[in-house]
């Protein structure tokens, strides 16, 4: 069986063999890119409408505070003072509507190379995107690969919110563009970056963690459950020329943010750090 809607269901099989079927609704959008299948459609289920890529699973209005309430509000309570952020990737713009609760926040840079994901997530999923149009935020339509070669000591915070690792994704996986996002940092910056399922994808898991270790002297992982995601399990690397996780901890931010989020809090903050045993083993 093929990813996609298929006989009222959408469909999603991992390369383990398993994977997830939603009750699909209408279909709200489907364009080809330049570079993917850009996709969304309502569910006949508690998931709500839901982005999908090349007829994989982005994300869903259900269920995607699973995914950016950890990748914005881990790294952004270990920052003193995060003022200037970039995104890279994440043109649905659930990851910008969250940095954007920190009140520290000055700018926040989204650099996507697709337009059109930005667009139809706009017109079509205004409860995740409904932070791009705030004035703090500078929206880029273009490759971030290219984009941060030339970045120096710019940014307290650095989000990578990719794709898988192909197509338009492939080149965020490499030495040389996690070297380049380090040199864009600033003193004490720290990045986060979307590292896949522990469970489904662990060689790309130890290929990624490879490269990042290389680059960074500093480089933990943390991990959550996303409902929708292969596996139900996800992680995302944290690391930083400085900056240990849980060294620093903001307890006013957090008591404010806490009162906007759906998972996020202190206590679970904390616990994201424990790793089980195959994890451990697999880094």
């Amino acid at each position: 069986m093929k990813n996609g809607i298929e006989n009222g269901y959408y469909h999603e099989i991992t390369p383990g063999g398993f994977g997830i079927a939603i009750k699909a609704g209408k279909v709200l959008f489907s364009e080809q890119s330049e570079f993917q299948k850009v996709e969304v459609f309502e569910t006949e289920s508690q998931l709500g409408r839901v982005l999908t890529l090349d007829d994989l699973m982005m994300t869903t209005e259900g269920d995607e505070f699973h995914y950016h309430e950890m990748i914005a509000h881990i790294p952004m309570m270990h920052h003193k003072c995060p003022q200037s952020v970039l995104v890279i990737g994440g043109g649905d713009g659930g990851t910008v509507r969250e940095v954007l609760k920190h009140k520290t926040v000055e700018k926040v840079v989204l650099c996507e190379i697709d337009g059109m994901v930005i667009d139809a997530c706009k017109k079509y999923l205004p409860t995740i995107s409904c932070g791009l149009d705030d004035k703090r935020v500078e929206i880029l339509v273009q490759d971030a690969i290219e984009y941060i070669k030339n970045k120096k000591n710019e940014f307290d915070i650095v989000l990578i919110d990719s794709t898988d690792p192909m197509g338009p994704g492939e080149g965020l996986f490499t030495e040389e563009f996690y070297t380049n996002v380090k040199n864009s940092l600033k003193e004490g910056g720290i990045i986060a970056a979307q590292s896949e399922s522990p469970f489904v994808n662990k060689e790309e898991i130890k290929k990624m963690y490879n490269l990042l270790k290389k680059v960074f002297p500093i480089c933990s992982t943390y991990t959550s459950n996303i409902p929708t995601y292969p596996g139900g399990y996800w992680a995302w690397a944290f690391c930083s020329e400085t900056v240990k996780p849980l060294s620093y901890f903001d307890d006013e931010r957090c008591n404010e943010i806490t009162k906007t989020c759906k998972i996020y809090n202190k206590d679970y903050h904390m616990a994201r750090f424990a790793l089980p045993n195959y994890l451990k083993e697999l880094l």
